[in-house]
């Protein structure tokens, strides 16, 4: 059962949030109807960060690559990795499209905000279901791009897999999910800090392909493992990846109520700072 905020709609409550409310009583037909563009917004939005991982791994990993045969180092080669990756996340969180949709890109995320009762079930299927075909055509586009240096094994379609074992791999993809996810509510939930969410959600993408990826790829999400594994054919321990970031992510969830209280969860956008419309059960009008 999702964690719901006990309150009533007090006259400045903001028109979306009613119509989310009365769109998750009138179905999937409604919500496609209303929020298609947010679908869409999540499905490009991780299909671009999908093609610049498999872009910068051919780049930094491929053995006729001038930087692979200069920077011989993998830690070395991790930090450019790092950044990159960091910077494409942080530029998704700000541009128009992530302050739409909420720069969600992450089905864990989503679920997460939907146990606390900040997303419709229906735009949560939705969003769920919109990510996992971004990641996988985000990998198609970049195979179409780079043919057989993305299949090649030193690169292998930017796939995730455990680096020591599936059990390490679980415990640091729980492990950095739940930091992960404690830092965005932390963060997003205080008007006066809520533009820096993207901003400390990069940080700690760049700092984990830096320092954790060895031991398990670092993902933290499904949908992107899942976009490189149908390429690669890599199953190895995928169940880690299903499971063990969103577990971290409901458990930061858990903890953060258990100790601020849920009616402390604001919003379900990283980034509420902005004029975009919001489709979710939105508390940044009371807040305000």
């Amino acid at each position: 059962m999702r964690l719901e905020v006990a309150t009533r709609p007090s006259d400045g409550a903001s028109a979306a949030m009613r119509t989310a409310r009365l769109e998750s009583d009138r179905g999937a037909l409604a919500a496609v109807y209303h929020h298609w563009p947010e679908y869409l917004i999540e499905a490009i939005g991780l299909g671009l960060f999908m093609l610049s991982a498999c872009l910068f791994v051919t780049l930094l990993e491929h053995p006729n690559s001038p930087v692979r045969q200069t920077v011989t180092e993998p830690f070395l080669r991790r930090i450019p990795m790092g950044l990159a990756m960091g910077l494409t996340a942080i530029g998704l969180v700000y541009s128009p499209w992530g302050q739409r949709s909420g720069a969600h890109f992450n089905p864990s995320v989503t679920l997460t905000f939907w146990r606390l009762g900040k997303v419709a079930s229906w735009d949560a299927v939705f969003y769920v279901a919109a990510q996992l075909v971004g990641a996988i055509a985000g990998v198609g586009v970049a195979a179409a791009i780079l043919e057989s240096r993305l299949s090649h094994p030193s690169v292998r379609y930017a796939a995730t897999v455990p680096g020591r074992g599936a059990e390490i791999a679980f415990i640091a993809e729980f492990t950095i999910s739940l930091l992960l996810m404690t830092v965005v509510l932390t963060v997003a939930n205080r008007p006066r800090l809520n533009r820096f969410t993207g901003l400390c959600a990069g940080a700690l993408v760049t700092s984990y392909i830096v320092f954790e990826a060895p031991l398990s790829g670092m993902s933290m999400n499904a949908a992107r493992t899942l976009g490189s594994a149908l390429y690669a054919q890599a199953w190895t321990a995928i169940w880690v990846y299903f499971t063990a970031p969103l577990l971290g992510m409901l458990s930061a969830a858990q903890l953060y109520v258990s100790i601020h209280g849920v009616q402390r969860i604001l919003c379900a956008k990283l980034h509420h700072h902005n004029a975009q419309r919001c489709i979710f059960r939105c508390g940044y009008a009371g807040a305000r």
